[in-house]
């Protein structure tokens, strides 16, 4: 291809990027990001054709410096964007959680009640714990928080604690999400996927500490279950606040008020699967350490629930995310 056909095929697409550039320039937003990152990609393209083809040096010079402009404002507008990632997660996170406190503090509720009804009823009553969970599942999870044996005992391969993360991470964010999205049904699902969680934890645990187990069981636990049983509450919350745009969306249809519900929560949602995401770290690469003693494992997770907690109470107050 001749020099003269290659700009005559190309250059509207680089006088686009240059006026964007000069907007951008000026401080200007640019009304398509899209367009102008597409066409930065196809100019650093064609610079790299000139190049090749020998299409001579001012040609060359035009687009390499199309390239240096475009590649500083990129990247500028990415750190930019880095950073606001970064002071949502330092305090925007935790002040959308008190913002949405009512939704929260009613999924806690229903998740507190459940889980202390069934740790209750399930260490006193063992038939109860069999009517609620499997008489199978729950020897299996003797088996498993055995003071004698269990996973206690088994060597700390790396290898099976690295698989194990992944299927932490599936498992519980398809709960999170699930229980997120079961808002949908005017907020009934939400409410069932809690308290189903909350019995179904609760019974397990009433179930292992009256067995003998409690031990093992709570010393596992306890080091991820602040950013796990957070995150399932939180989501439980978010799927609160779905179901409600559907029953009262006040003067907009309830199509309309669901979308505005859901954009609302995008932070929510993204906040409690790095939750879920930071738990099924603990639980494959710390909880199941069987050379970590158990005092030490009770310390850290202690520490780790004031700190979530300390979080979503405290956090961003004092940088203008609000109350």
């Amino acid at each position: 291809m001749s020099r003269e056909t290659f700009v005559d095929q190309h250059k509207r697409g680089w006088n686009d990027l240059e006026r964007m550039l000069m907007r951008l320039d000026k401080r200007q937003p640019v009304s398509d990001p899209d367009a102008f990152v597409d066409h930065y990609r196809q100019v650093c393209q064609h610079l790299a054709l000139a190049r090749h083809r020998h299409y001579g040096p001012d040609l060359v010079d035009r687009l390499n410096q199309l390239v240096l402009r475009g590649h500083q404002h990129l990247y500028a507008h990415q750190g930019v964007e880095r950073a606001r990632v970064l002071d949502y997660l330092a305090g925007g996170f935790a002040a959308d959680v008190r913002k949405n406190g009512g939704y929260m503090l009613v999924s806690l509720l229903l998740f507190g009640l459940s889980f202390l009804g069934a740790g209750l009823a399930a260490y006193y009553d063992e038939e109860l714990a069999r009517a609620m969970v499997s008489a199978e599942a729950l020897q299996s999870m003797e088996e498993m928080y055995d003071p004698n044996g269990g996973f206690q005992k088994r060597g700390d391969d790396f290898g099976e604690r690295a698989a194990m993360f992944g299927y932490y991470i599936y498992n519980n964010t398809g709960i999170a999400l699930r229980t997120f999205a079961s808002g949908l049904v005017f907020g009934i699902g939400a409410i069932f996927v809690i308290v189903y969680n909350g019995l179904t934890i609760g019974c397990v645990a009433g179930h292992l500490t009256r067995a003998g187990c409690g031990e093992p069981f709570w010393s596992f636990v306890i080091g991820h279950g602040s950013f796990e049983l957070t995150a399932i509450v939180l989501a439980g919350g978010a799927g609160l606040k779905l179901g409600d745009s559907l029953i009262r969306p006040g003067r907009r249809s309830r199509v309309e008020s669901l979308i505005e519900s859901a954009r609302g929560s995008a932070g929510l949602v993204s906040g409690f699967s790095l939750m879920l995401f930071m738990a099924a770290f603990l639980e494959a690469f710390w909880s199941p350490l069987s050379f970590i003693p158990t005092n030490l494992k009770l310390i850290v997770g202690a520490g780790l629930w004031v700190f979530v907690i300390g979080y979503l109470l405290f956090a961003g107050r004092r940088s203008g995310h609000g109350s």
